[in-house]
């Protein structure tokens, strides 16, 4: 039968034993790679090593433009997987997913690739988001403690690293690779209109959802629209500081992600009004807890976007 005909794809897919986690970026989110990616309906499959859990998994990933889907989690030999992770060297906290070696690649050609057998083959059941319904917060009226504000700082930065170490530490922000016991106190409120919630305590109303990925430039020129459309009622949104951005952060995970459960899942890491020192630019990734920065030449992100909600700061 084979592999894509057991988990009930099409059966004339092949792997692409040269894909892995580090080319993907560049590849499919921000529309360089490889050039026979033409259409944002291909599909291209590739094993990996998640090691974000307690035990590291080998899985099948499909992946395209602007997506990307587990497909199956496959149960190879446990020593083999340990040694494909082994095998890694020091590698960064926030580098938990790896290409597979040699080893591990012969073994799925000869026990997985042509496969009658689907005992080793776990199917992940896709789970999309459904809308994001209520918030779940007090309205602004319903909130009867008093609320201490904080200001944080605001605008276009050049951050090094030490800089944001720096910034965390000054406004005990949590970032779970610089300072996980952070603990930043938002008091947010649903402002009624289905699309926002403001933080009482830094006075910033937020999208609760956001634009999906695509570079800086592009990015630019969709704030602009939004502006102009006048989202939610207002003409004055703006990307976030790091500070602003990482006020955000939990210390607990909601939906897999480090992030209030009224905000959407589907922004991952979002863009910030921040350059890094001395290149590059940074995001706030609310499902790996940490900032990060990303090469220039590479530059594709998330958005949400932020005000100063002047009536309530």
């Amino acid at each position: 039968m084979g592999l894509f005909t057991l988990l009930n794809l099409q059966s004339d897919q092949v792997i692409d034993w040269e894909m892995c986690p580090e080319y993907t970026f560049g590849t499919f989110e921000s529309w360089g790679g490889k050039e026979r990616i033409r259409s944002k309906n291909e599909r291209i499959y590739y094993f990996f090593i998640d090691d974000w859990g307690d035990v590291p998994r080998l899985c099948l990933m499909e992946r395209g433009i602007k997506h990307a889907r587990v497909v199956a989690e496959i149960l190879a030999p446990e020593d083999m997987v340990q040694r494909c992770v082994d095998g890694q060297g020091k590698v960064a906290l926030y580098e938990r997913s790896y290409g597979i070696n040699e080893e591990l690649k012969s073994w799925l050609k000869a026990n997985i690739i042509e496969a009658t057998d689907s005992s080793r083959i776990i199917p992940v059941q896709e789970q999309k988001q459904q809308g994001l319904g209520e918030s779940g917060l007090p309205g602004v009226d319903e909130v009867q403690t008093q609320v201490q504000t904080i200001t944080l700082p605001a605008g276009p930065a050049e951050l090094s690293e030490e800089d944001v170490v720096v910034l965390v530490q000054k406004y005990n922000l949590v970032d779970h690779e610089r300072n996980p016991t952070g603990d930043f106190p938002n008091v947010l409120v649903d402002n009624g209109d289905g699309a926002t919630v403001t933080d009482l305590v830094t006075g910033l109303m937020w999208q609760r959802e956001g634009l999906d990925i695509m570079s800086h430039r592009s990015m630019r020129k969709a704030l602009e629209k939004l502006n102009n459309d006048g989202f939610a009622g207002h003409n004055d949104w703006r990307f976030p500081s790091m500070a602003e951005a990482l006020s955000l952060m939990e210390r607990q995970k909601n939906k897999d992600q480090y992030l209030h459960p009224c905000f959407s899942t589907e922004q991952p890491f979002i863009f910030v009004d921040a350059v890094r020192k001395p290149g590059g630019y940074w995001f706030v990734d609310y499902k790996h807890g940490r900032a990060f920065w990303s090469s220039g030449t590479i530059p594709g992100g998330f958005g949400r976007f932020c005000r100063l909600d002047r009536g309530r700061k």
